[in-house]
């Protein structure tokens, strides 16, 4: 097939849609697919065409609202039998909908009242305005990263669920695989003094979102004092620091800033913790999996359907106490190890190769 892909930024390791996009990208070349990427800034890959559109990179409303539109002119010019966007535009068959509903990201994370104080403000008003706008066009497949997500689109803008489909994201299993990290569980735990203790490793950017103050309280609350939270991601650890000496566990929260060796990290916890407000999907909780971690997750992370016999799922609405008991509930290195064996198996269902061939067959469903 001659397909084109769209998203702002092509980059390996950029996480999220960025992540998913260059996996898709490179698995459809291993195919055999002719592959055309637009965006505003990528690297180049083997075997496809990266084709860069000049954007302006200040104040989001402008670069979102201008990429889709310089999307919408060069996609014009091209003969594809599928264009499959990764981020908001104007002129797309697919769209992958790894953000989830922008309107209910904006209700759980903020609240009611927060949502619509913030509605009024120009970067959120440009999303929600082009998600309305791309599904007002009754052709437009949404590619749903979770049930969840296709719930949500379906019941706010009246989309048919023949139209959103649920494929979930991919994993590479091979490189999060524990055997292949070789010494690093030993050398990194001995490096934060936790050869004998229980680590939660808390991952991702945006931190109030993905639920780092109730990932804080529910430590300070453990009942065994040998167990630390290691919090890997992008965001200013400068008041979250202050917050963990408020509850009196500073000493047990290690802050490993933004990493490109997840897997490393991965194999040197104990388990994952992601007590998230809002993930269309959360990747870090398959990729845990596939480095064989009992994740402990809540109902507002789309992923958390994929771990019901092979996790811990609290309600959406859970307070640091019922993370503090679940916490407690994985203390036997036993009860881990069998739960992260489940969540391994259960990864492996879910690699990358199996996600395009899922792709491929809506595509084959898709013309222009």
């Amino acid at each position: 097939m001659r397909l084109a892909l769209v998203v702002e930024r092509f980059e390996s390791g950029g996480g999220g849609g960025e992540e998913v996009a260059w996996n898709v990208a490179r698995e459809l070349v291993q195919a055999g697919d002719n592959v055309d990427v637009f965006c505003r800034r990528g690297s180049d890959a083997p075997g496809l065409t990266v084709r860069r559109l000049r954007t302006p990179s200040f104040w989001q409303p402008l670069r979102v609202r201008a990429f889709a539109h310089n999307v919408q002119r060069a996609i014009a010019a091209g003969e594809y039998d599928v264009v499959h966007s990764f981020s908001r535009t104007l002129d797309q068959d697919v769209i992958h909908l790894g953000g989830g509903s922008h309107a209910d990201y904006m209700q759980k994370t903020y609240g009611d009242r927060g949502a619509r104080i913030r509605r009024w403000s120009p970067r959120h008003r440009t999303l929600l305005s082009l998600e309305r706008r791309m599904f007002e066009n009754p052709r437009l497949i949404g590619q749903c990263v979770s049930g969840m997500v296709q719930c949500e689109i379906a019941s706010r803008y009246g989309v048919p669920k023949a139209r959103l489909p649920v494929i979930h994201c991919g994993v590479d299993v091979q490189r999060f695989e524990p055997e292949r990290q070789g010494n690093a569980r030993i050398a990194l735990r001995r490096e934060f003094t936790a050869e004998h203790d229980t680590v939660w490793l808390f991952a991702g950017s945006g931190w109030r979102r993905k639920g780092l103050d109730l990932a804080i309280a529910a430590l300070a609350s453990t009942s065994n004092p040998a167990t630390q939270l290691w919090v890997a991601g992008k965001d200013d650890s400068t008041s979250w620091k202050g917050l963990a000496t408020q509850h009196g566990v500073a000493d047990r929260v290690r802050f490993l800033g933004e990493r490109s060796d997840l897997e490393r990290w991965y194999a040197a916890a104990d388990g994952l913790l992601l007590p998230s407000r809002y993930d269309a999907f959360g990747l870090v909780c398959l990729e845990a999996a596939a480095a064989g971690l009992p994740v402990l997750t809540n109902r507002n992370v789309g992923a958390a359907e994929l771990f019901e016999k092979c996790g811990r799922i609290l309600p959406g609405n859970a307070d640091a106490n019922a993370y503090a008991r679940e916490m407690d509930s994985l203390g036997s290195a036993r009860v881990r190890s069998e739960l992260g064996r489940l969540a391994r198996e259960m990864a492996t269902q879910h690699d990358w190769q199996q996600h395009v061939a899922r792709l491929r067959e809506l595509y084959r469903g898709v013309t222009r």
